[in-house]
């Protein structure tokens, strides 16, 4: 017999000393070409920047087409929500969305692993994320 999932909770006891911080990826491609895309472009910036401030938004940033030469209108959304069920809600009220610019889909996402790591100079105020 082969495993085509495995239950929530046991990988949550897997990996039980891990981060187990859940977010919600927001992923986002254009729906009708890119000029509606650029239309919304500043409120959708104005938009994400108010998430950032409020403390909801983890990451965010678009996605280059595979030869890394162009963006076609994709995008990643990383925020903290309370359910999935908020994320999309959250995703929804997003101008761009909301414009139908872009169309959307809505992941839960566990962080386990990884690092990041701020070297901030005193001196000067100046700040590296590596």
């Amino acid at each position: 017999m082969r495993l085509t999932s495995i239950p929530k909770a046991d990988i949550l006891e897997a990996c039980e000393a891990m981060l187990r911080k859940q977010l919600y990826v927001i992923f986002t491609k254009a729906a009708n070409g890119m000029e509606p895309v650029m239309a919304n472009l500043k409120e959708h910036l104005d938009f994400q920047i108010d998430l950032e401030k409020r403390g909801i938004m983890f990451a965010a940033g678009p996605m280059w087409n595979d030869a890394e030469d162009a963006w076609e209108g994709e995008g990643m959304v990383v925020v903290r929500a309370a359910s999935l069920a908020e994320a999309k809600a959250l995703a929804a009220s997003d101008p761009m969305h909301k414009a139908g610019a872009r169309s959307f889909t809505v992941r839960p996402w566990l962080i386990n692993e990884g690092a990041v790591t701020v070297k901030l100079s005193y001196s000067d105020g100046k700040f590296d994320v590596i």
